[in-house]
């Protein structure tokens, strides 16, 4: 992540301003970083409740206790034992299927016992993509062939994960547009086999998005949430260009918390997302 809201911050800071002058640049400065109108609005609305002297680390340790105040409230975000399904979804071009393999091989390297659906059977190439991910994270993959119907695949995979012990049973899904009604509907048939299937097993339904799209993330993040509902995100991409404050605007606003964040394209490169370090990280 290469935008600096510290830096930034500390800009503003120069001269003699009154707090609303200060309030307004720290507005111009959020919105620019991707936390959104709406979220902005809030943060500076407790803000202005705020006695703060005109100083760069008074205010930016205030602004950042309330991010991470926000951003807090949507967790925690633990599981309970046994078997653990996670759906996971999101429009193309997230990097969702890399991010499947690569939360496969996290969770294998922690001793879980790990099972892949290729429930994309829409995509080119996305079972053979799926494929390469998951030989190098060292996990099996249920899969039948392209254009077969992807409830079936749930089917067998869910079959297998409890005749095999399996610890968590990941299941990579078609890249949808939020506006696609018939492949959002393909999401909601998978999630009703599962009802049926893992009856009383823990179940993920985590949605995969671009840190660097900015507010188009955060739109499908609201849209997803309210069509079928999102226990969690995977933010892609955070150590390219994405300006940071996407990740506090999906958490803090939509209230869904952010699982793992990725940080880069080898396999090891996903990481459990923690508020402290990634709000330590932005305002540097």
């Amino acid at each position: 992540m290469k935008f600096k809201l510290g830096e930034r911050l500390n800009r503003i800071f120069g001269g003699k301003k009154e707090k609303e002058e200060i309030i307004v640049d720290i507005e111009e400065l959020l919105i620019t970083a991707d936390f959104g109108v709406e979220f902005t609005e809030e943060i500076l609305d407790e803000l202005r409740e705020h006695t703060f002297s005109s100083s760069e680390e008074n205010t930016s340790m205030l602004l950042k206790e309330i991010i991470k105040e926000k951003m807090e409230l949507s967790y925690p975000r633990e599981q309970g034992d046994g078997l653990t399904a996670h759906l996971i979804f999101g429009v193309n071009g997230t990097g969702k299927t890399t991010s499947v393999g690569k939360l496969a091989y996290k969770l294998k390297q922690a001793g879980r016992n790990v099972l892949i659906a290729a429930a994309d059977t829409y995509r080119d190439a996305a079972i053979e993509q799926l494929l390469i991910w998951s030989k190098r994270a060292d996990v099996p993959v249920i899969r039948q062939f392209q254009g077969s119907d992807a409830g079936a695949v749930v089917f067998d995979a869910c079959d297998a994960a409890v005749s095999r012990g399996v610890q968590d049973l990941l299941i990579d899904t078609a890249g949808r547009l939020h506006n696609k009604e018939t492949l959002m509907k393909e999401l909601a048939k998978i999630g009703v086999i599962l009802d049926r299937k893992l009856l009383g097993a823990n179940r993920r339904k985590l949605l995969v998005l671009d840190a660097t799209t900015g507010q188009n993330a955060l739109s499908q993040a609201a849209l997803f949430k309210e069509y079928i509902g999102v226990d969690g995100i995977i933010l892609t991409k955070l150590d390219s260009s994405a300006k940071g404050g996407i990740a506090c605007a999906v958490s803090g606003k939509l209230k869904i918390p952010i699982y793992y964040a990725g940080t880069g394209e080898k396999i090891q490169d996903l990481i459990d997302f923690k508020v402290d370090e990634y709000l330590t990280m932005l305002f540097s």
